[in-house]
Order: C-alpha cells, then sequence, then structure tokens
C-alpha cells in the first residue's frame, strides 16, 4: 500500500504551480525580473542573491545557474550568492551581527544598477531586509522572491514574486521552478543557442 502522503504532497506542490501558471500578471512579473536581471548583466553589472537555510541554497543554486551554466556552453555571468564565504559569515555575524551578514558585504562589492534578488518563504528575514535597504541607498535593483504575502519585504521590491501559498516548502518549490525560468530567459537573452 501506497502511503497517501506522497500523492497528496505531490498535489500540494502542483497547487501553487498551476495559480501561477493561470495568473498572468505573475506571469509578467517573472519576464520583468528576467529582463532586469539581463539588462544589469549587459551593463557591466552582478547579480547578488541572499536567502537563509533552504532559501540561501536556492540562492547558491540560482548563482551557480548564471555563472557556471544552464543550458548549453556560454561565458560565466557575473552572479554570486551572499553568504558562501564561511569565514566573513562567521566574522560579521559575531562581530557585527547576524542581521548585517548580508548588507555589509553588499555593501562592498555592489554598485548602482546591479540587482540583488532576496529569497525568503515569510519575506520577513532581518538579514535580507538589511540588504534591501542598502540596495536602495546604492541604486541596486530588488527582485524578492517570497510566499503568499510577501512579508515586510514586498515594501523594498521593485519586483515581487510572491508564490500563492504559506507551506514552506511548497513555496520553496515553486522559487526554484521560478527561479530555472529566469536563468534560461536570461541565458537565451545573452547568448541565443551559441556555444563554445
Amino acid at each position: 500500500m501506497i502511503n497517501p502522503r506522497i500523492s497528496q504532497s505531490i498535489s500540494d506542490s502542483i497547487a501553487p504551480k498551476q495559480a501561477i501558471l493561470d495568473n498572468p500578471d505573475f506571469l509578467f512579473r517573472i519576464q520583468q525580473a528576467a529582463e532586469m536581471i539581463t539588462d544589469s548583466l549587459r551593463s557591466g553589472g552582478k547579480i547578488h542573491f541572499c536567502g537563509n537555510g533552504g532559501s540561501a541554497a536556492d540562492a547558491q543554486h540560482l548563482a551557480a545557474e548564471l555563472s557556471g551554466r544552464f543550458y548549453f556552453d556560454r561565458p560565466p555571468l557575473n552572479a554570486e550568492a551572499l553568504h558562501c564565504n564561511t569565514s566573513y559569515l562567521t566574522a560579521v555575524g559575531n562581530d557585527y551581527g547576524y542581521d548585517l551578514i548580508f548588507s555589509r558585504l553588499l555593501r562592498g562589492t555592489a554598485k548602482a544598477g546591479d540587482v540583488i534578488v532576496g529569497i525568503s518563504t515569510s519575506g520577513n528575514s532581518k538579514n535580507i531586509l538589511k540588504a534591501f535597504e542598502a540596495a536602495k541607498e546604492m541604486g541596486v535593483k530588488i527582485i524578492a522572491m517570497t510566499g503568499e504575502t510577501g512579508g515586510t519585504m514586498k515594501d523594498y521590491a521593485d519586483i515581487l514574486l510572491n508564490v500563492p501559498s504559506t507551506d514552506t516548502p511548497r513555496i520553496q518549490e515553486s522559487h526554484i521552478m521560478i527561479g530555472h525560468i529566469v536563468c534560461e530567459l536570461v541565458e537565451t537573452a545573452m547568448f541565443g543557442k551559441c556555444t563554445l
């Protein structure tokens, strides 16, 4: 006998994705996010990703899709997750406080015209909000990937991608789907289908 929770979890994962698919405004915002990132990269900008826990894994995953490759061989794109240097992370977390780990690094590595992508299922992660505050001051564009309400991050976002769910695993599954779509659109816009 197959545990019915397996089928239920798959159905639960499909539901927010179907809601996104059925929402032309949300689809347009995904397109806008890809265009914002593409415009920044074409102008010599950098894409900064940040998140905590599973969202940190998603941030690192998506940065790697851009800086490495997605569908085909091509030159690398300037993208990085802000949490990857553990010596920096532990030093700043210890000396200045965990809330400042992203904003401090952003101030040292970003410039006007860059893009920050903050990923948080609640939309209320304090360290991402601090990074968004710094981004506003610096002229860095902001994409927020959140759950249904958008949390406080929605007040800072130039583009809000708020998955229509309050269930953390289901939100994260939709975040990586959205991120993959954005990476595909950016890669194609930058390089077409060329190979090295």
